[in-house]
């Protein structure tokens, strides 16, 4: 199952090489499911293009972008089989390793096998480095353990996708929600290619965006936080006030605003945070509250 955003590059062959990774392990007893997400360059042509040309595609034309992973969710609501490999469509996660990754979850029965990266080709320093930062701290702030160097390149039975499919919230974190529906999940290490072609689809900005969705969607560190923040503010105020009520009686000294005034920004800061992560949370229900479709689907077409 492959989300595919601006990718017509790269279409023939994804699905060269998936396919040969499928027919290897089940013969003609397989599909390859294609969601685009609203792309704008000529991706669903060259999907429609395959679904034509040969047969087990199913390709899935969502009717805007909705973001990488609500057309996962589509993907898995879509797929049929008993097991379903998720995979971007950029080939860095080489679909070569479907065979070994059903080898592992047949010999452990476990029902999720994630790919663990041990090397990442092609990834400058800082995204490597923020990356691995980022996943140790959601797993220590989690209710529930989420593995660390993973993406969303797993493979999973069909109870799990279909698990992970209907759950209703709106801000989706599937390697969150993957990890959530428990059962036995094991680990794959392997290491992560280069891109076949193109350009990153998710930049810095998005990135930050993702990390914030997941913090706020598994995790309540942040209101914690805020309330350890405050019980320290509360104690240095204490001080501060104390320390100035001596200062008065018994230092004669003349008081100044710089201590006001840092105090006073201090504060406001604190407060303007606050405001934000709560806000934060107040959004996402609200939005939950309107009960759209989590996506809408264009068009489908199967090969014949």
């Amino acid at each position: 199952m492959v989300p595919c955003y601006n990718e017509e590059d790269v279409i023939a062959e994804l699905i060269r090489r998936c396919r040969g990774s499928a027919s290897d392990v089940a013969g003609d007893n397989y599909e390859i499911v294609l969601v685009d997400d609203g792309s704008a360059d000529g991706t669903w042509q060259a999907i429609s293009a395959e679904t034509e040309r040969g047969s087990n595609i199913v390709g899935i034309r969502l009717s805007r972008n909705f973001g990488h992973q609500v057309a996962l969710t589509a993907g898995l609501a879509t797929a049929t089989g008993e097991l379903v490999l998720v995979i971007d469509a950029d080939l860095q996660d080489p679909p070569e390793l479907l065979s070994p990754m059903i080898e592992v979850l047949k010999r452990d029965g476990a029902d999720v096998v994630y790919g663990q990266r041990k090397t990442r080709a092609g990834e400058g320093w800082f995204k490597t480095k923020s990356a691995s930062i980022f996943y140790r701290l959601l797993k220590r702030a989690s209710s529930f353990p989420i593995p660390v160097d993973a993406g969303d390149f797993r493979l999973m039975t069909s109870r799990v996708a279909q698990l992970v499919a209907e759950m209703p919230e709106r801000d989706r974190f599937i390697r969150g929600m993957v990890a959530s529906v428990g059962f036995k999940q094991v680990a794959f290490m392997y290491d992560r290619d280069q891109r076949f072609s193109g350009a990153s689809k998710y930049p810095l900005s998005k990135m930050v965006r993702f990390a914030i969705d997941a913090l706020l969607s598994y995790s309540s560190t942040l209101l914690r936080l805020l309330s350890a923040s405050a019980a320290l503010l509360l104690v240095t105020i204490i001080a501060v006030s104390v320390y100035s009520i001596y200062s008065s009686l018994y230092l004669e000294m003349v008081p100044g605003w710089t201590s006001l005034m840092i105090s006073h920004l201090v504060v406001s800061f604190f407060q303007l945070a606050s405001l934000s992560i709560i806000g934060e949370y107040i959004g996402r229900i609200y939005f939950s509250t309107k009960n759209r479709p989590l996506f809408i689907v264009d068009q489908i077409k199967r090969s014949s």
